[in-house]
């Protein structure tokens, strides 16, 4: 288990940076890329979000780390940045929970999808606080360790976005 959570007020700072950075990166992505961007936005958390993040907790066990998250953001969509990656609204991981339920992985605990990315790629975050990502499109198939920790993911996705500045 990791000993240190994620702390809200790291994931709102978190999501000024980001929001900074996608303005600066929308701004001439038409002249360096050659084609319009699509929908690169952090959606923050709102009544609607927070009710989707209740009724997910209710379904099942989620972990600490992105309860805190929700109840910050709602979603984030980054088609642009790399191959894209997206983090899902609570509503979303939900409809995935009951359809497809929690990802096992050897030796961690249930792990719930909440991120993809532009390839296909699945990523869940387990019990411990470790983000794992699929290594094909699949909810069965195996996952690799992406990060250590929630944050960890959050800033590798800001990283991604000032690379492309």
């Amino acid at each position: 288990m990791v000993d240190e959570r994620l702390d809200a007020e790291w994931v709102r700072g978190w999501c000024e940076q980001a929001d900074a950075a996608l303005a600066e990166l929308m701004q001439s992505f038409q002249v360096r890329h050659g084609f319009a961007p699509g929908r690169n936005v952090v959606v923050l958390g709102a009544e609607e979000s927070h009710k989707a993040t209740a009724a997910l907790v209710e379904l099942t066990p989620i972990p600490s780390d992105l309860t805190t998250m929700y109840w910050v953001i709602d979603e984030v969509s980054l088609p642009d940045v790399d191959s894209g990656y997206f983090i899902h609204p609570a509503s979303t991981v939900a409809g995935h929970f009951r359809e497809y339920g929690a990802v096992q992985i050897d030796g961690e605990e249930p792990a719930l999808v909440f991120a993809g990315d532009g390839g296909g790629h699945l990523f869940a975050l387990a019990g411990s606080g470790r983000v794992w990502r699929s290594t094909t499109a699949s909810w069965s198939g195996q996952f690799d360790l992406a990060t250590a920790t929630l944050q960890e993911f959050l800033e590798g996705l800001a990283r991604r976005i000032n690379s492309q500045l």
